[in-house]
C-alpha cells in the first residue's frame, strides 16, 4: 500500500515511515474544532499498490474509526478490507472477504472486532477477528441486503436495515436476533448519543420513525414527514436520494443526507426543518441508499456532524463543503456553507475522526485531511 506524501508531510516521512504528527484534540470542544475547521487540507493520499495491472481501481465503500481514534477502515468494491493506523498515517493491513463480498464495515467497541454485511452469497451480517481474520459469529436473518448498520453508542448492540423490509436489532454475543420491526423501506438508521433512542429512516413513506429502545416494540413515539419538513427541496428528494442518517452528539438535530441540492438538518424534537444544507455544486456519483440507478456504487455516507455538533461536513463531486449550523439561515430555511476546502477528487464518503481532529475522505483512494499548522 503506497502513501502519497502531500505539502504538509515532512521531509523525513517521503522517505521513512510516513507520520502525520496528530496530537489528540480535547473533542468535544467547540472552541478546538471552530479554530481548525478552516485550516483542513488533504495532508495523506493513499493509493492501493496491490491491484493488478489491468484491473480497475475499486471504489471505497465506507470508513470508519475505532472508539479510541487510532485505526481508520474502509470496506472497498474488490471485497477487502483495509485498515489504516491513523496516528502514524500509515496502512496497517489488508483482510480479504472474496467468499461473502463485504461493505458498510464497522468497528465494534473492541478495536480488534469489526462487524459487516455481505455482498454475495446471502444477506448475513459477519462479524470478524482482525488480528487473525477469522469469523466470530454470522448474523442470519436478512433475506435481502443490508443498507444500513448503526452501532450502539455504549453498548455491543447494532440495529441493521434490509430491502426485505426490516429493521433488527442484534446483541453481539448471539447470532440470533433479538428485535425485529417491519416497515416500509426502512433503509437507514441512527442512535441518539444516549443510546437510548434509535431512528429509522424510510424513503418510500417519506418519514423518520422514533424508537424509545427500551420499548421499540411499540409504535414510534414520533413520526417525522420529510415531505412536510422539506423547505426548498423539491418534491422527490423528501422520498428519493436518501444517503445518511446521523444525530448530532449533542442529541438536538438529525441530519438525513440526500443526492438532491442539499442536505435536511432537522430538529432532533419536534422533525421541523432547522437548515437546508444547500449544495454549492453537483453531488457526488454514488447511490442513494437502497437505489440501483442515478449512481455508480453504494456508499456510507457523504455527509457528517463534526464532533462538537456544530458543523456539518459533505462531500461533493470535488471539494469538500463545510455549514455552520449556529449561522442563522437565510430566507426559506436555505443555509448556505461557511467553507468550502478545495479538493480537485470527489469526495463521496466523509467521516470525521471522534477522538482526533482529522477527516477522511474517499472515492477510489483514501484521504487524510489535518488543519493546515501554518493557516
Amino acid at each position: 500500500m503506497a502513501s502519497t506524501p502531500m505539502d504538509i508531510d515532512d521531509a523525513a516521512s517521503a522517505t521513512a515511515t510516513p507520520s502525520l504528527n496528530i496530537t489528540r484534540a480535547n473533542l468535544p470542544s467547540t472552541t478546538t474544532v471552530s479554530d481548525a475547521i478552516s485550516t483542513f487540507r488533504p495532508t495523506k493520499l493513499f493509493s492501493r499498490d496491490d491491484i493488478k495491472e489491468g484491473k480497475p481501481q475499486p471504489y471505497v465503500l465506507s470508513i470508519d474509526f475505532d472508539d479510541p481514534g487510532e485505526l481508520c477502515m474502509t470496506s472497498e468494491s474488490d471485497e477487502t478490507i483495509q485498515i489504516y493506523n491513523v496516528k502514524d498515517g500509515r496502512h496497517d493491513k489488508s483482510l480479504l472477504s472474496k467468499k461473502y463480498g463485504v461493505k458498510l464495515a464497522k468497528f465494534t467497541h473492541t478495536s480488534s472486532s469489526i462487524i459487516y454485511a455481505s455482498t454475495k452469497q446471502n444477506d448475513a451480517i459477519r462479524y470478524l477477528a482482525t488480528h487473525d481474520n477469522s469469523f466470530i459469529r454470522y448474523f442470519e436473518g436478512h433475506e435481502g441486503t443490508v443498507t444500513n448498520l448503526a452501532l450502539h453508542p455504549g453498548a455491543d448492540n447494532f440495529i441493521s436495515c434490509s430491502v426485505d423490509n426490516t429493521v433488527r436489532l442484534w446483541n453481539i454475543g448471539t447470532k440470533q436476533w433479538t428485535g425485529k420491526l417491519l416497515l416500509n423501506a426502512p433503509y437507514l438508521s441512527a442512535w441518539d448519543p444516549s443510546g437510548n433512542v434509535f431512528a429509522v429512516a424510510s424513503p418510500a413513506s417519506g418519514s423518520i420513525l422514533l424508537y424509545d429502545y427500551r420499548n421499540y416494540e411499540r409504535a414510534p413515539f414520533a413520526v417525522f414527514d420529510v415531505l412536510e419538513a422539506r423547505g426548498p427541496a423539491e418534491t422527490e428528494a423528501a422520498f428519493r436520494g436518501w444517503t445518511k442518517l446521523e444525530f448530532s452528539n449533542d442529541g438536538k438535530h438529525l441530519l438525513l443526507g440526500s443526492r438532491s441540492e442539499g442536505h435536511f438538518l432537522l430538529d432532533a424534537f419536534d422533525g421541523s426543518l432547522k437548515a437546508y444544507l444547500k449544495k454549492p455544486g453537483p453531488s457526488t456519483r454514488r447511490l442513494g441508499v437502497g437505489e440501483t440507478d442515478g449512481g455508480n456504487v453504494e456508499s456510507s455516507g457523504e455527509c457528517c456532524f463534526a464532533p462538537d455538533g456544530r458543523y456539518v461536513l459533505s462531500g461533493a463531486r470535488t471539494d469538500l463543503v463545510v455549514w455552520d449550523i449556529l449561522t442563522p439561515p437565510g430566507s426559506n430555511k436555505v443555509l448556505e456553507p461557511a467553507h468550502v476546502l478545495e479538493e480537485k477528487r470527489e469526495t463521496a464518503v466523509v467521516a470525521y475522526n471522534p477522538r482526533y481532529n482529522m477527516i477522511a475522505t474517499a472515492d477510489q483512494e483514501l484521504m487524510f485531511w489535518l488543519p493546515d499548522p501554518n493557516s
